[in-house]
């Protein structure tokens, strides 16, 4: 079965500023790199807007209005001092949303394997009421719910392994029973989140931080002796990944020392893990990464473990 391509070009019109290290720069390396023939065989469509009734199970309406409201009709408008919006920036975050749900429909109705959906501003750090870090919906959590009411998925697990903690996943998944969130991410570090003692209201998140400079060996025994172990047991009906690519060694935004290929490992051991468990239903969203060249290069590697080339 293929692999679905969910992408719109709103989201590369998101412009945070020329300074500011989430640029438009990121998704177009990414979308040119799988340009090339190798990934031909991708499946591709257009992400819609997410609906407000996709967005108020996570967000309530109030949230959604202000956030719509406060986009600019000219320059730029802060939030907070990392999260900024411009006249495009509503319509890329209804698109980055609705990716996730288009990408979850073609999932459970087995239209494809598993889908990746290259679209931005990012989403794991929005909590209910509140856009931070880059971030205004939660589109990871926005995906979770949409699996549960549209498709009758009704255990989610989210994986994240982001440089930086979800800090807004684990918020909105926090009292409830039936969702999963796990997440590998530099400790200590911005969010100041994600310490092994938060683990939810019903025992449904997990987090294990790595030290600076940690790389290779480090995350993968993390991965394989924690992480994978809580989501088998969890026994989701569909994973989504929270595939920030900034724990890169390259990154200039944090200091772990992963490569190319433990990204295209934890794809190939998420996926084992998705055929074991839920028919292999495996939904992957872009989140963070920042060098420009380490984010082509990990998403080059995630896609081809996704497409099994």
């Amino acid at each position: 079965m293929a692999t679905l391509l969910v992408t719109h070009h709103a989201c590369i019109d998101h412009d945070p500023g020329d300074l500011h290290p989430e640029s438009g720069d990121r998704l177009r390396a990414i979308l040119r790199v799988l340009e090339s023939e190798e990934f031909m065989m991708l499946h591709r469509e257009e992400a819609p807007h997410a609906t407000r009734e996709q967005l108020m199970r996570v967000h309530p309406l109030s949230y959604i209005e202000r956030v719509m409201d406060a986009v600019p009709r000219e320059g730029h408008h802060h939030i907070d001092g990392d999260t900024v919006l411009c006249p495009e920036s509503g319509e890329a975050a209804l698109r980055a949303a609705g990716a996730v749900c288009t990408a979850v429909d073609a999932v459970a109705l087995g239209e494809v394997r598993n889908a990746f959906c290259a679209v931005r501003p990012p989403g794991h750090h929005a909590e209910r009421e509140k856009a931070m870090g880059f971030c205004v919906f939660n589109n990871a959590a926005v995906g979770a719910y949409h699996a549960r009411e549209a498709h009758g998925l009704k255990r989610v697990a989210v994986l994240d392994w982001d440089v930086h903690h979800g800090n807004g996943t684990q918020h909105i998944f926090w009292d409830d029973p039936e969702m999963f969130y796990a997440s590998t991410h530099q400790w200590p570090q911005w969010p100041d989140t994600g310490a092994p003692s938060e683990t939810g209201g019903h025992n449904n998140i997990v987090n294990v931080g790595l030290p600076v400079r940690a790389g290779s060996d480090e995350f993968r025994q993390v991965m394989s002796d924690v992480i994978l172990p809580a989501m088998r047991d969890f026994k989701p009906d569909l994973i989504i990944i929270s595939c920030g690519f900034d724990a890169h060694a390259n990154d200039p935004m944090a200091y772990l020392l992963l490569q190319v290929s433990d990204f295209v490992w934890a794809t190939k051991e998420v996926m084992a893990l998705a055929d074991d468990v839920c028919g292999g239903r495996v939904v992957s969203v872009l989140e963070g990464g920042y060098d420009i060249r380490a984010l082509a290069a990990c998403t080059v590697g995630h896609v081809r473990a996704l497409m099994g080339i």
